[in-house]
């Protein structure tokens, strides 16, 4: 069997051979839509590569991308890393002092800045040393003269970049999380992991992703990879939709019902307001029905699940951290849960699941002893000595490992004198707040 080299590479070749007329919907901050194409996204990003290998880039230098969600952001998440570079999205939500640290830390070299996002550039500009700043123009106003316009940019590269190595092992990508103690900690994404990620989250017992969805990631471009759906979406020849700013209730129920999108995923607080809307005026938004959403960011509500199920839309709930790529676990039933008490489905499809493939997982407390426990019925918290001694009332237990804020509560078997009772037959992962542990 040949050794092919897993790139990024070869999704943006696949995308502008196979899929060339496949559209990018990119809702902009003034509310207006840009309609582009995957032969857009083609050009355009190899543009990006060969402008930046003019202007001096080598392997591995880092390019901030300080962007919303659209197009633009897309061509960088593969034009920077076609060339060997390694694309870093800085979170706009972060404190500008954070963001300079970040910047300074990852040792970015250029920043590509949405025009309308130069007020947050400007509060910590003078405390990083970014050789270029490109500015995409979305306002119409003009670019400072101290920076480069963006299109400029690309128009005096040749359009016909020189590929980096097939190192399926080079970084491509780089994310900051804030979800720690101290400082934040940079996350590099190697083309391989990414890759791999995308075809997990494709899968039927994952996302099902396939070239007949449409996806709208109203997740951050800016903030773990928008959960990989950009980079699946490219990979299966999706139609894309990029919201923008515009993550209102209305705004997004637009786009969902007038591009037809089939799969979309952002943090519970996004849909609560839009499930709000649609029980406020159910008959306005024709939704395609069985569309999907991923929720994740915080552990959704059971209600979240049954509200939407009324409206034909199925909410799919997963875990991960920046660290993971983020997508590690996902909540889908199995065949012989068809048969179930509505009441346990929902509370199966709450949690966050198994590990997806390729995922090993386990819970380790600081002192290396797992010391807490959780009954899986109700939640009860109690203690388990380190040799898992501790019986349950119903057999199983849950041990518990604390990430990101939150518990991760994995089901097993329990055991008595020391005796295991056997393994967990339906084995789950669920969040647990932190801070109700007791």
């Amino acid at each position: 069997m040949m050794r092919y080299g897993l790139t990024l590479t070869s999704f943006l070749e696949r995308a502008g051979k196979l899929f060339p007329g496949v559209e990018v919907i990119s809702s902009l901050p003034d509310n207006s839509v840009r309609r582009s194409s995957y032969s857009d996204l083609y050009r355009r990003a190899r543009a990006l590569g060969a402008s930046l290998q003019q202007a001096g880039l080598r392997a591995g230098d880092r390019v901030a991308t300080l962007m919303w969600n659209h197009s633009t952001h897309l061509e960088a998440y593969f034009g920077i890393p076609a060339v060997g570079g390694v694309v870093h999205t800085l979170n706009l939500r972060l404190h500008p002092d954070e963001l300079a640290f970040i910047a300074n830390h990852a040792q970015d070299r250029w920043l590509i800045v949405d025009d309308v996002l130069l007020p947050i550039y400007e509060r910590f500009a003078d405390k990083v040393n970014f050789e270029r700043v490109f500015v995409v123009p979305l306002s119409g106003s003009p670019t400072p003269a101290k920076h480069d316009d963006y299109e400029s940019f690309l128009a005096q590269g040749s359009g016909t970049p020189a590929y980096a190595s097939t190192d399926e092992d080079a970084a491509a990508a780089m994310c900051y999380t804030s979800g720690t103690t101290g400082q934040p900690k940079g996350v590099a994404y190697s083309h391989r992991s990414l890759v791999l990620h995308a075809l997990s989250i494709s899968l039927p017992d994952n996302f099902a992703m396939s070239r007949m969805d449409t996806v709208l990631p109203a997740m951050s471009m800016f903030h773990a990879n928008a959960w990989g759906l950009p980079h699946a979406a490219v990979m299966n020849g999706c139609k894309l939709v990029f919201p923008g700013p515009n993550l209102q209730p209305e705004a997004l129920l637009e786009l969902l019902a007038g591009e037809r999108v089939t799969l979309t995923g952002g943090v519970p607080t996004v849909w609560l307001g839009v499930i709000d809307c649609l029980e406020h005026d159910p008959g306005r938004w024709k939704l395609v029905e069985g569309l999907r959403i991923v929720v994740a960011g915080s552990a959704a509500p059971e209600s979240m699940f049954r509200r939407f199920d009324k409206f034909g839309v199925r909410v799919i709930q997963p875990w991960g951290m920046t660290e993971t790529t983020p997508i590690a676990t996902c909540s889908t039933l199995k065949p012989e849960m068809a048969g179930w008490p509505e009441d346990r489905k929902y509370e199966i499809r709450a949690k966050q699941g198994l590990p997806s493939p390729l995922v090993e997982m386990r819970a380790v407390a600081d002192d290396g002893i797992v010391g807490i426990a959780v009954d899986v019925q109700d939640r009860r918290h109690v203690h388990v000595d380190a040799d898992g001694s501790q019986l349950f009332g119903n057999g199983r237990g849950g041990r518990i490992g604390q990430l990101a804020g939150m518990a991760l509560a994995n089901e097993f078997a329990g055991r008595k004198n020391g005796k295991a009772l056997g393994q967990a037959r339906h084995p789950t992962t669920f969040l647990i707040d932190r801070n109700q542990q007791g």
